[in-house]
């Protein structure tokens, strides 16, 4: 392994013009440091995807770039989200980096762990994995819902790790293992345990946000938590289908039961019929909704043609 890999770290933006001046220079200093220690390649990149902003946050971006030699920028067409704005910087480091982080720009995880994970990386790691040490600066419903969340996503098979989001090491050939995966409705804290290789964690204490307000209410979050399992597993169908013949066989006994009441004169006329119908056929469509929904599931994990992102501008194309 080269001792000075070429490292790029990939932060995802969008309508960040408040916090980027403050958390730019800050990940140009750890980045300084480790070239300085002679643990990364001078030719290292700090390269800022901007997702759509609305803002000036491509201005800035443009700005930085043309001022220091290790900051990159590109803009997506238009705005994708933070898993396609994130799959867009990585994939465009691919093409030049031995190794990259990915980080969000709000300073809010530790930039001090980027070197940690440089250390195994350097050790032999091809996937370091940033993991939050402990949740006191959440809110107690946000570290019950998301420590729950982990744990529901493991039950239904799904390959996660424990309080990690998307502060993460990757090698070049782990970047060219999550290329294979041709996912557009992406959970990529799901898909890189999915890749392999070698890995392991750093642990970091997270902040609160330097500046600006969060790009992830409530509602984004429960819709990233609903991709995340409908993306990475298809048990909840046959959770379904269960619940479908499950509901089927009460269905029968409750025709049974109707059955033997209008022999023995408990019920009022047409009672015993409705009866049937509601417990035979409720049964029945929920069965065949379970059955219809495992062939849906499986070409739902199969053809997804869509482009995930499209590049308009990379500040190295002016240069």
């Amino acid at each position: 392994m080269n001792t000075q890999p070429n490292l790029w770290i990939v932060i995802p933006c969008y309508n960040e013009q408040e916090v980027l001046p403050l958390t730019a220079p800050l990940f140009l200093k750890e980045l300084q440091q480790l070239i300085d220690a002679g643990k990364v390649a001078s030719s290292s990149k700090i390269c800022f995807i901007n997702d759509g902003s609305t803002d000036k946050t491509w201005e800035l971006i443009s700005e930085l770039a043309a001022a220091h030699e290790h900051y990159e920028g590109l803009s997506l067409s238009r705005n994708r989200g933070h898993q396609n704005a994130l799959l867009a910087g990585l994939m465009e480091a691919r093409k030049h980096c031995d190794a990259c982080i990915s980080a969000d720009c709000d300073g809010q995880d530790d930039i001090h762990a980027i070197s940690k994970m440089v250390d195994e990386y350097l050790a032999g790691y091809d996937v370091v994995y940033g993991v939050r040490s402990k949740r006191e600066t959440d809110t107690a419903f946000k570290r019950m819902t998301a420590e729950g969340y982990y744990k529901v996503l493991n039950m239904l098979g799904a390959d996660i790790i424990f309080n990690h989001a998307d502060y993460r090491l990757l090698s070049s050939r782990a970047l060219d293992g999550l290329a294979e995966f041709n996912e557009v409705n992406l959970f990529l804290r799901g898909l890189v345990p999915l890749v392999g290789y070698k890995s392991t964690t750093v642990t970091y204490e997270r902040s609160e946000r330097m500046a600006g307000t969060s790009h992830y209410p409530l509602t984004k979050m429960l819709a990233l938590a609903f991709d995340g399992i409908t993306s990475l597993s298809i048990k909840p169908i046959h959770v379904i289908a269960s619940l479908g013949a499950m509901f089927s066989l009460l269905g029968f006994i409750g025709i049974i039961w109707a059955i033997v009441s209008v022999f023995t004169g408990y019920t009022m006329p047409g009672w015993a019929s409705m009866i049937c119908f509601i417990c035979l056929f409720g049964g029945l469509q929920l069965l065949a909704l379970g059955i219809i929904g495992e062939y849906i599931g499986k070409i739902y994990l199969e053809v997804k043609s869509r482009p995930r992102f499209i590049i308009s501008e990379r500040t190295w194309d002016k240069q």
